[in-house]
């Protein structure tokens, strides 16, 4: 049986991630928070699930975490890791709290490096080798293609997982391991939930920015709730990681054509033009009276 790792599995894209690959044979070891998760995900995923008790941005209980797979999988080492563990909290980039922006980083991008660090020998990052080459997949966003105002923190992340994940593919062919990086559109998850919705409590409600806020708001709890189900994504997920020969980068979209293709193709200028409008974002100078 093969082993993978895959971190932030408590809900949303890494359980419906960890659930697809159990369903085909795998082994998952599974990273979550909060203790009472890991009993519940176990009870539900069955014997094939492991779950590992931590925090990404907690370097000691990262590296135990690694210690923990490597007593259970010995020489065979790992067949893949799966990046997905992340948080988004929203809001305009002028009156953010810099905590939040931190936050976003220690975990999408720093915890990302330690768990990738930590894990490395066991997908073969040594030599000599003890079996094939791997992957890792790392779960980016179509925010690391395409910068959303009101989601500036979130989307530099996912610019910055991006340019790692080229950085990284590239050190490690080396040792033949490939890095892949996946990014989903709407998904139906709790993320908004969690700390995404831009207008959460009414914080910048006083600001002259709330008009925008609340349209995106409403726009994006429109788009999740016609998103792809954990599940969906998770099946694309290991269709890519059992390819043959997978591209470096996938982009999961419902919408497609409306939501990446025409995005992804238009000027910068342009697509500013159509957001501002579609927000209320648009400085529209008055003309003096003549």
């Amino acid at each position: 049986m093969k082993s993978i790792v895959v971190t932030g599995v408590s809900s949303g894209i890494g359980y419906g991630t960890a659930k697809e690959f159990i369903k085909h044979n795998y082994r998952v070891f599974g990273s979550v928070r909060k203790e009472e998760d890991a009993g519940i995900i176990k009870a539900e995923l069955g014997p094939s699930f492991t779950p590992l008790l931590l925090d990404v941005t907690d370097r000691e209980a990262v590296l135990r975490a690694a210690g923990q797979v490597e007593e259970t999988v010995g020489g065979a080492g790992l067949a893949g890791l799966i990046n997905n563990a992340g948080t988004a909290l929203a809001g305009p980039l002028m009156h953010q709290p810099l905590y939040e922006i931190r936050q976003q980083f220690e975990v999408n991008v720093l915890g990302l490096i330690s768990v990738t660090q930590a894990f490395l020998p066991l997908l073969g990052a040594k030599k000599p080798q003890t079996h094939k080459p791997v992957r890792i997949v790392n779960v980016s966003s179509v925010s690391g293609k395409v910068a959303e105002p009101f989601l500036g923190a979130y989307a530099g992340t996912k610019h910055a997982l991006e340019g790692i994940s080229d950085s990284l593919r590239r050190e490690l062919l080396t040792y033949g391991i490939d890095v892949i990086v996946i990014r989903p559109g709407a998904v139906k998850t709790a993320i908004w939930e969690k700390g995404a919705a831009p207008v959460s409590g009414g914080r910048y409600i006083q600001t002259d920015c709330a008009g925008s806020l609340d349209k995106l708001q409403r726009y994006a709890e429109k788009l999740v709730s016609n998103g792809y189900s954990p599940e969906t994504f998770g099946k694309f997920v290991r269709k890519v990681f059992e390819a043959k020969r997978p591209k470096t980068r996938y982009a999961i979209v419902p919408g497609r054509f409306m939501d990446w293709t025409i995005p992804t193709s238009l000027p910068d200028r342009w697509l500013d033009r159509l957001i501002g409008r579609s927000l209320g974002l648009s400085h529209a100078a008055k003309r003096p009276h003549r």
